[in-house]
């Protein structure tokens, strides 16, 4: 009997790499210029005001709409992604976050349409952030099930690296246009940041089509593993990791912080908007070498002590990071988001994406990861909403603040510790609550018998 089963395609790690970064680098282009106009332009174009903290407040709350609208996308096409396969939700997800961005560019203000302006504003958003439910987690999803184990935390990385890379090209493009006169970035200036994100539309759609599906999905197909409800799979079974990995997605409180709330604060201050556009971005523009270093570092030491170096920074870090903003001292404030953004948070952003992903097994790989990951990022949406009240009054005010987004990044920590180390454990052992044990009695000396020597050697 001839059998009709084909051996599942090649890893190609590296091309996944490739497809994931320009993936996130549009989601997370989209995101800061999102953010960046929703601090400075969105407050006067969209929610007119008598009030201008009334009016910032509504704009960070359209924000964090999309932080809603991405759990309902984790689970829709987190479905279709462990039902049909990562390729084709993620074709969708590039597409959908496209066209809603460039919508954005194209909409009428609230002087010209009436309260319709706000409306269609946070209906575009929505689909922005149902895409990005998908997008991160699927990204993460195909690369960890392209990569080899004791890689798979290098190259799954470059999905944050396309964080970096999207916000600073999105950098590159607001901060020219944020320098413009009013008159000129309140009229057009403000559209164009959003219409190039078509550029960015057209190279990863062509670059992920010509990606191969993951051999852990095709594997799966071809054993019929393929789950008809995997959500309901991952609530049954795997409960206790989507608590886990919702609450370590807690941390991602401080990139909203760092790169939303921190922008409206310190030009309240004083603080020119580009001198401060330029260090935020200046300083996720180098965690693009430390990103990659601690996924790096995550395959050598373990995925918890490089996220628990993170944490505990982050907390600390965030103290005086907006201590400088309240002195205006754009050197200090330079100093302290380097610490904050590029070294510590890169330890967090370097590691999420594999550690989450290995979490959970293949068949339901996509589903439980973009889940837990959206339910804990919730927080992370409406943190500038959130700081935006705490904000006291006088050079103190911003403590709450900062102990706010320490207390989440502690949370955060505290289920990193509850998580299986999962650096070191095979593709077919990854979400199995007896991974540890069974790696152990792989790598503890077998008797050289006739019968061991072959499935030692299965294993080298």
């Amino acid at each position: 009997m001839t059998s009709t089963t084909s051996s599942p395609p090649a890893m190609t790690p590296r091309r996944a790499a490739t497809a994931a970064l320009l993936g996130s680098a549009l989601e997370y282009y989209d995101f800061f210029v999102y953010g960046a106009a929703a601090a400075l332009v969105f407050n006067v174009l969209f929610f007119p005001s008598g009030d201008p903290t009334v009016a910032l407040i509504a704009s960070f709350a359209t924000f964090a709409v999309g932080y809603v609208a991405r759990p309902v996308g984790a689970v829709v096409m987190g479905h279709f992604g462990d039902r049909l396969g990562r390729k084709r939700v993620m074709l969708a997800t590039v597409v959908m976050m496209g066209v809603a961005s460039f919508a954005i560019g194209c909409l009428p203000t609230y002087d010209q349409l009436g309260l319709v302006a706000p409306v269609l504003l946070v209906a575009l958003r929505v689909v922005q952030g149902f895409s990005a439910g998908a997008e991160s987690a699927g990204a993460s999803t195909l690369t960890v099930e392209h990569s080899p184990v004791g890689r798979r935390g290098f190259f799954t990385s470059f999905v944050m690296v396309g964080y970096a890379v999207g916000c600073s090209l999105a950098t590159v493009v607001f901060l020219p246009i944020a320098m413009l006169p009013h008159d000129a970035l309140y009229t057009w200036g403000w559209r164009i940041p959003f219409w190039l994100s078509a550029v960015v539309v057209v190279i990863t759609y062509y670059v992920r089509s010509h990606l191969d599906e993951t051999p852990a999905f095709t594997e799966a197909r071809q054993e019929d593993q393929v789950r008809k409800r995997p959500l309901n799979d991952v609530i049954t079974h795997h409960w206790r990791d989507v608590i886990r990995v919702a609450g370590a997605s807690l941390m991602a409180s401080m990139q909203t912080l760092f790169a939303v709330f921190s922008l409206s604060y310190a030009t309240s201050v004083g603080v020119e908007r580009g001198t401060m556009l330029a260090i935020i971005s200046g300083s996720i523009a180098l965690s693009i070498i430390g990103i990659p270093a601690a996924g790096y570092l995550s395959d050598v030491i373990g995925r918890k002590r490089t996220m628990l170096i993170g944490a505990v920074g982050g907390a600390l870090s965030i103290f005086p990071y907006l201590w400088a903003i309240s002195t205006a001292n754009v050197m200090l404030i330079a100093i302290f988001a380097f610490v904050n953004m590029s070294l510590f948070f890169s330890c967090y952003n370097g590691v999420w994406t594999s550690f989450f992903a290995e979490q959970f097994p293949a068949p339901v790989r996509f589903t439980g990861m973009a889940v837990s990951n959206q339910l804990g990022n919730l927080l992370a949406g409406f943190a500038p909403l959130i700081a935006a009240v705490l904000l006291g009054a006088g050079p103190s005010g911003w403590l709450p603040v900062a102990f706010f987004g320490a207390i989440a990044t502690g949370i955060g920590a505290i289920a990193v510790i509850g998580m299986r180390e999962t650096s070191k454990t095979p593709a077919e052992f990854l979400g199995g609550p007896r991974a540890e044990e069974l790696i152990g009695q792989l790598s503890s000396p077998q008797p050289a018998t006739p019968a061991a020597r072959p499935a030692d050697a299965t294993m080298s």
